[in-house]
């Protein structure tokens, strides 16, 4: 059963991939990425390279070709008109190619939010389901990296977590969990349960500003503390008040079979503060 990521040069394909090669099966891998030239390191691990642009649908079918698994990336175009326009297109191909099993990198808990990006993920999945092509949607929490948009390493210098003033819990996980579950998956035999199944890739719990502060505490050898200051300025408070980000499922540890990374380990490559 071969098996083809798009974005394979992305940080979570490269991830994907690195896991699926180390898993004991003997299922071609292609890595579909729109510079070829910049991927000769996958070919040294017996991966196949195959040009593919989301921007050049021309290009698209025949990367497909003889695929059997293949999971589509969301884009990262900021306009999120052109990245459905991008994701129809790899859908369609992906059908008059044969491809018999799709997969597509999503959000968790969307519910009925309107805020980018979640429409479009929602209608990616959409596209999908009509296309008849049997699918697995993996919808991935916050990435981890959110946690530097709150000021870490002051923190840590000041001893002062100052946030705005909320009830604020958030769901965040590591690409490297995202990429063990959804590897998993990718490199399992045919498995009945995996098809048309969505899968909530979140953290088993959420966390809260106290619980960040003990973390960097922890890391720092320092006592940082917890404060909130209404003066606070920045959009990503507004943003995030707009999602589920508290919302948990045990999806994620089921199929990386343990523990999802903690908070404390998960923040520690974002801080740049040293005892």
């Amino acid at each position: 059963m071969s098996i083809a990521i798009t974005g394979a040069s992305g940080k979570l394909g490269k991830l994907i991939l690195k896991y699926l090669r180390q898993q004991a099966t003997n299922e071609p891998l292609i890595a579909c990425v729109r510079k070829p030239e910049g991927a000769t390191d996958y070919e040294e691990l017996g991966v196949e390279v195959r040009y593919c642009d989301y921007d050049v649908p021309g290009s698209l079918t025949p990367a497909f070709t003889g695929v059997d698994k293949l999971l589509l990336i969301s884009g990262s175009d900021i306009d999120d008109t052109v990245r459905l326009r991008q994701h129809t297109q790899v859908v369609e191909a992906a059908k008059r190619a044969g491809v018999k099993h799709l997969s597509y990198t999503g959000f968790a808990f969307p519910g009925t939010v309107q805020v980018p990006p979640v429409p479009l993920h929602l209608a990616t999945e959409q596209a999908i389901i009509t296309s008849g092509i049997p699918y697995t949607f993996f919808r991935n929490a916050l990435y981890a990296d959110l946690t530097s948009q709150f000021g870490l390493d002051l923190a840590i210098q000041t001893g002062e977590l100052a946030t705005f003033p909320g009830e604020w819990r958030f769901n965040t996980v590591t690409r490297e969990d995202l990429a063990k579950a959804i590897s998993s998956v990718l490199g399992s035999r045919p498995a009945p349960h995996h098809v048309n199944r969505i899968y909530e890739l979140t953290a088993p719990r959420f966390w809260t500003f106290q619980n960040l502060a003990e973390a960097l505490s922890e890391i720092s050898g320092k006592n940082v503390v917890h404060r909130e200051d209404p003066q606070i300025q920045s959009w990503i408070y507004g943003y995030l008040s707009k999602l589920n980000t508290t919302s948990t499922t045990e999806d994620l540890e089921t199929l990386i079979g343990g523990p999802a990374t903690s908070l404390k380990e998960s923040i520690l490559p974002l801080i740049e503060w040293k005892k």
